[in-house]
C-alpha cells in the first residue's frame, strides 16, 4: 500500500504549493460524492475536497485526506480552515465509500478498524509505573536563582516584517524575561511557540474569516509566546535573558508555504535578534537605552515546540549560512515536527520528546538526533534525546493547557481511560502541572549548561537518567552521543564475517514494511501505525530519503554471540566512564528481553554485565498495540566503566553481546561506543560548506520525454566526501519522472547534476510546479534545500466554438453545441446567464442548476472535460400543454478559462412548440 500512498503523498504535496485549484467560472462534474465530500477529474488525476462542519484544529502535524483507511496525501487547507482538498492521480478515489480528515503524526492512532481509542493496559504497564530512578542532582535547574525577573513585552504590529519563506508579512511580537540587576551583557535564549490556533472569540463578520491574520475585527489575538512562564522565570532569575516571540502570522499562512513554515519561522528568529542587536548596543525601539550592553548575542540558544521545533533547527543552519552573525550555540527542539529531514550539526542539541504527544503522535522529532549524530565528521557538539513519559504536546505551554490558558484549549492527547498510560486517569500520566515543571527543568537545564557552562546538570543530559528534584515523579530517559568517545560500531553496516557465533544472526535494516518503498535494507518491523516507529517513520517532504539503520539481533539459542573487535588505537579505554549502546527489544518478540555485555581484554580476562542491570531499555514501552503505542524506541544502554572489574581497561580487546540470559529473543541495536561525558565545543558552523539546488524552468515540449537538469551546489569545495539525498517532490503527474538519489562530492568537487525526466504533449496544460528537496547532508549543511521547478506548458490555447440551439418543447434537457479547436490536458469551464427572451424563465426553461424552489437561478456553465473536443452546455426545457408560438431566449457567456474565446457571447434558444 505504501509505494502507493508515497508517490500520492508528493501529489498531495503540491496542493501546499497552490498547485491543482480549479478556475473559478465552473467546476467539474462530480464522479463521486458524499454529503461532505467529492471528487472530481482533472487533467493530472482528481480533485478530492472534504468539506467539514467546523474549522478543522490548528495543529503541528500535516493535515492528510484518508480514502476508505489509505492516506492519501497531504491537504491544502483554506483560510476558514473547514475546507481541505488533496490532488492526487489515485484511481481509487473515484470508488470512494469514506473520506475523512487524519493527522500526518496520528497514523498509528487512527486505525481502519477501529477509530476510538480504548487501549487496555500493555504488558510492561506494571514496569513502568514503578521504572528505575537515577540519582537525585544536588542543584535543581529549575529553582529560582538570585535574581529578581523583570518581564516587558514589544509589539511592532502585527504585520511588521515581510518573511520571504512565507510570503505574508508577520508581527513582531515578544515578552522578555530579564534578570533585575545583573551586571554585563549576560546569554540569551530565544522561546519560539508551534502551530496552534492563531485568533479567538467571534468575528463580527463571518467572510472577515477569509483572512486569518491579522486577527479579524472581533477576535483577539491567542498569546501562545506567553506560555513558557516557567522556564523563563527559572533561567532570568539565574543571570539569563530570554526573549519569546509570537508567530501566529506564520501560523495563518504557513499551510501555503512550499515547505509548512520552517523557513519563514526561521526568519523570525533572524528578524528578532537583529532587532536586539540593535537594542542592546545603540538602543531604541519601545525600551529606549534599557538593554544596552545586557544581552550577549555571541551566547545564543534557541527553543522551539512544536513546528517551532523545526523552525529553531533551520535558523540555526540559516545563522551559520549567513556566516554566523549571532553565536547559535544551543538548540532545543520541543516535541517537534521534522517534515523535511534537516539535520543541526556544530550547535548543542537536545530534543525532548513527550511520550504521550497527541499531535506530533509519530515523535518524528527523534530523527533530528538520528541523522545528525554522524553528519559531520569529528563533529565536537553534544547531543541527546530526553523522552518524557507521560507528558503531552499541549501542556509544555500553558496558553495551550485547559484551566490556565486565556483561548479556549485541551489536552492532545484523547481518551481518559485509566489503562490507557497516556489516559488523563492513568497513575503514570502527568498532570499539566506536573508536565511543566519537567519542561522547566529541562528547557532550564540545557541551557544553563550550554550557554552559561554549568556542568552541574551534565548528568542530565548524558544517559545516566540523573534527576532534577524539580521534575518530581517523572519518568525520563535520556540518549546522549557525547564529543568525548571512541565508536566502536554503529551497527548500520553489516558486521565482519565471523562477528556472529552460535544460534544468533544480525541483520542490518531500515524502515518499516509500510514504507518500504525507500529502503534498500531489509525493514526492521511490520507496522501500518506509523506512530509507533519514530526512528522511520515517513518525512512529508523526503519520504524516499533512508531512515536509520540499525542491526536486529536474532537468537534462538543461549550460545549466540555477536563480537565487536576493538582496534589498536581504541584498546585504551581508562579516559572513558561508561561503554554505551542503544537498544530496544522487537516489538514482534516477547514484551522483556536481555542481553549480556561482555567486555574482554588482550590477556582473556572478561567482565559480564546484564543488561537488565544497568537499563530498562530491553523492556517495551508502555501501552497496548492501539493508538500508535508502544512506542519502539531505542535507549540507552550505560555501563560505568568503573563497574569492569579484573578487566585490564587500557587493553581492552573485545566487546561481545551475548544472548545467555533469554533462549530465545530479538532485539534492535545501535551505536556501539567508549564515552564520556563532556561540554564539548559548540559553535554556528560556518566552516562547513553550503548545499543549494538550483531553480529551473523548461518548456514541456511537444512529444518524447527529454530531460531537465538540476543542480546541487556546494559553496566550496571541501577536503572530505560531501553527500545529500535529493529528491522530486511536488505535482509529478505524468509530465514530471520521479527521481531520488544520493549526491557524493568527491573532495574538490563543487556540484552534482540530478537529470529529470520532463513528458512533453501537444495539448494546452496548466504549468506545473515542483521541486528537489535536500535531505541528511553529511559534512556539510543545508542552505537552498528546496530547488525549485517549473514546466511551461508551451501549446497553444484551443479556441472555444458554441452554438445556438433549435429544441422542440417536449426535448427536456437539451445541450448546446460545444466545441473545442483541439484537445487540451485543462478543464475548460465557461459560464453566464440565462436572459429572457419571449420564452420566461421557470415558464418555459430554467437552469439546470435550479431545483424550481427557492430564488431563481439564472447561472448557467459548462465544461470541455480533459482529451476531449465536446463538451456540455445545457438548459432545462419546461414542456406544458398550451399552444404557443415560438420562443426564444438566450444565453449569455461571460468568463472562460482554458480556451479562448470572445466574451460575452451571447447564445440563442429557439422552441417550437409541440401542442
Amino acid at each position: 500500500m505504501i509505494g502507493r500512498t508515497a508517490r500520492n503523498l508528493s501529489v498531495g504535496i503540491a496542493v501546499l504549493l497552490g498547485v491543482g485549484s480549479l478556475p473559478a467560472t465552473a467546476a467539474p462534474p462530480v464522479v463521486a460524492q458524499s454529503n461532505q465530500w467529492d471528487v472530481r477529474p482533472l487533467a493530472v488525476g482528481y480533485q478530492l475536497t472534504l468539506h467539514l462542519d467546523a474549522p478543522a484544529p490548528m495543529r503541528a502535524s500535516l493535515p492528510l485526506l484518508e480514502v476508505d483507511g489509505n492516506p492519501l496525501g497531504v491537504a491544502k487547507q483554506s483560510p476558514d480552515r473547514k475546507t481541505m482538498t488533496l490532488v492526487t492521480t489515485d484511481p481509487s478515489v473515484v470508488k470512494a465509500h469514506d473520506v475523512r480528515l487524519v493527522w500526518s503524526g496520528d497514523l498509528g492512532k487512527e486505525s481502519s478498524k477501529s477509530r476510538s481509542i480504548t487501549t487496555t493496559a500493555g504488558p510492561t504497564d506494571a514496569d513502568w509505573l514503578k521504572a528505575r530512578r537515577g540519582p537525585l542532582l544536588p542543584s535543581d535547574p529549575g529553582a529560582l536563582g538570585k535574581y529578581k525577573v523583570d518581564t516587558a513585552e514589544y509589539n511592532l504590529g502585527d504585520e511588521a516584517v515581510y518573511l520571504p519563506g512565507l510570503k505574508h508579512r508577520s508581527e513582531l511580537r515578544g515578552k522578555i524575561y530579564s534578570p533585575h540587576g545583573a551586571i554585563g551583557p549576560r546569554p540569551v535564549v530565544v522561546f519560539l511557540h508551534g502551530r496552534h490556533d492563531v485568533c479567538y472569540g467571534e468575528p463580527s463578520n463571518s467572510g472577515d474569516l477569509e483572512k486569518p491574520w491579522p486577527c479579524p475585527k472581533g477576535m483577539k489575538a491567542i498569546p501562545s509566546y506567553r506560555g513558557y512562564d516557567g522556564p523563563a522565570t527559572a533561567l532570568a532569575s539565574n543571570g539569563y535573558q530570554v526573549v519569546s516571540i509570537s508567530a501566529n502570522a506564520v501560523n495563518a499562512w504557513d499551510s501555503d508555504a512550499y515547505d509548512a513554515g520552517a523557513q519563514a519561522r526561521a526568519e523570525l528568529i533572524l528578524d528578532h535578534l537583529a532587532l536586539w542587536r540593535q537594542w542592546s548596543t545603540v538602543g531604541g525601539g519601545p525600551f529606549g537605552t534599557r538593554f544596552v550592553g545586557k544581552l550577549n548575542l555571541q551566547d545564543v540558544g534557541l527553543m522551539g515546540h512544536s513546528r517551532g521545533g523545526e523552525g529553531v533547527a533551520r535558523a540555526a543552519q540559516l545563522n551559520a549560512d549567513r556566516g554566523g552573525q549571532f553565536g547559535i550555540r544551543a538548540v532545543l527542539p520541543l516535541a517537534p515536527t521534522d517534515f523535511a529531514r534537516s539535520t543541526v550539526p556544530g550547535v548543542a542539541m537536545s530534543v525532548v520528546l513527550p511520550y504521550c504527544d497527541g499531535d506530533v503522535s509519530d515523535l518524528e522529532g527523534q530523527q533530528f538526533y538520528d541523522d545528525t549524530r554522524y553528519s559531520v565528521d569529528g563533529d565536537t557538539a553534544p547531543r541527546s534525546t530526553v523522552l518524557v513519559m507521560g507528558a503531552n504536546h499541549n501542556f509544555f505551554n500553558t496558553e495551550w493547557t485547559p484551566g490556565q490558558s486565556t483561548a479556549p484549549s485541551n489536552d492532545d492527547w484523547a481518551g481518559d481511560e485509566k489503562a490507557s498510560p497516556c489516559g488523563a486517569k492513568y497513575a503514570g500520566r502527568l498532570t499539566a502541572k506536573q508536565q511543566q515543571a519537567v519542561g522547566t527543568a529541562y528547557v532550564a537545564g540545557f541551557f544553563r549548561l550550554q550557554l552559561g557552562r554549568e556542568t552541574q546538570f551534565l548528568p542530565l543530559f548524558d544517559g545516566s537518567d540523573s534527576r532534577a528534584a524539580s521534575a518530581g515523579k517523572a519518568v525520563v530517559r535520556v540518549t546522549s552521543q557525547e564529543p568525548r568517545r571512541e565508536d566502536l560500531n554503529r551497527f548500520d553496516q553489516a558486521l565482519p564475517a565471523g562477528a556472529v557465533s552460535g544460534k544468533a544472526t544480525a541483520t542490518v535494516c531500515a524502515g518499516v514494511t509500510s514504507t518500504a518503498v525507500r529502503a534498500a535494507l531489509p525493514t526492521c518491523m511490520t507496522t501500518d501505525e506509523w506512530a509507533n516507529a519514530p526512528h522511520w517513520t515517513t518525512a512529508w517532504f523526503a519520504s524516499k530519503t533512508p531512515t536509520t539503520a540499525v542491526t536486529k539481533l536474532t537468537w534462538t539459542g543461549t550460545d549466540g554471540v555477536v563480537r565487536v573487535n576493538v582496534p589498536a588505537w581504541q584498546r585504551d579505554v581508562r579516559r572513558f566512564a561508561a561503554l554505551t549502546f542503544r537498544a530496544a527489544p522487537d516489538p514482534a518478540g516477547t514484551p522483556k528481553t536481555d542481553l549480556t555485555v561482555r567486555v574482554v581484554d588482550g590477556h582473556g580476562r572478561a567482565a559480564a554485565v546484564p543488561v537488565s542491570a544497568v537499563s530498562d531499555a530491553l523492556v517495551r514501552m508502555p501501552g497496548a498495540n492501539d493508538s500508535g503505542l508502544p512506542k519502539n524506541l531505542l535507549r540507552t544502554v550505560r555501563i560505568p566503566v568503573a563497574s569492569l572489574k579484573g578487566v585490564d581497561l587500557s587493553d581492552v580487546r573485545t566487546v561481545e553481546l551475548r544472548t545467555d540470559r533469554v533462549a530465545k529473543g530479538s532485539a534492535y541495536v545501535s551505536d556501539l561506543a567508549f564515552s564520556s561525558p563532556v561540554l564539548g565545543l559548540s559553535a554556528p558552523a560556518v566552516l562547513l560548506p553550503k548545499l543549494s539546488a538550483s531553480n529551473v524552468t523548461v518548456k514541456e515540449g511537444d512529444k518524447g520525454t527529454h530531460t531537465v537538469d538540476f543542480w546541487v551546489r556546494l559553496s566550496r569545495p571541501s577536503i572530505r566526501p560531501v553527500s545529500v539525498y535529493a529528491e522530486t517532490n511536488g505535482e509529478l503527474g505524468t509530465t514530471v519522472g520521479e527521481v531520488a538519489q544520493r549526491l557524493v562530492f568527491k573532495p574538490g568537487e563543487v556540484r552534482q547534476k540530478v537529470t529529470v525526466p520532463i513528458v512533453g504533449n501537444t495539448r494546452d496544460s496548466y504549468d506545473v510546479p515542483f521541486s528537489l528537496v535536500l535531505s541528511v547532508p553529511h559534512n556539510a549543511l543545508l542552505d537552498e534545500s528546496f530547488g525549485h521547478g517549473l514546466v511551461k506548458d508551451d501549446d497553444p490555447t484551443p479556441k472555444l466554438t458554441l452554438g445556438n440551439v433549435k429544441t422542440v418543447e417536449k426535448n427536456g434537457v437539451v445541450n448546446f453545441p460545444v466545441k473545442l479547436s483541439a484537445p487540451s490536458d485543462k478543464y475548460v469551464t465557461f459560464a453566464g446567464v440565462l436572459k429572457d427572451g419571449t420564452a420566461v424563465i421557470r415558464k418555459d426553461y430554467r437552469s439546470v442548476n435550479d431545483d424550481g424552489t427557492g430564488p431563481v437561478v439564472r447561472a448557467v456553465d459548462g465544461f470541455v472535460e480533459p482529451g476531449k473536443t465536446t463538451g456540455e452546455l445545457q438548459v432545462r426545457i419546461l414542456d406544458d400543454r398550451v399552444k404557443e408560438p415560438t420562443e426564444t431566449f438566450s444565453a449569455v457567456i461571460n468568463t472562460v478559462d482554458g480556451a479562448v474565446l470572445k466574451v460575452p457571447t451571447t447564445l440563442t434558444v429557439t422552441i417550437t412548440d409541440n401542442d
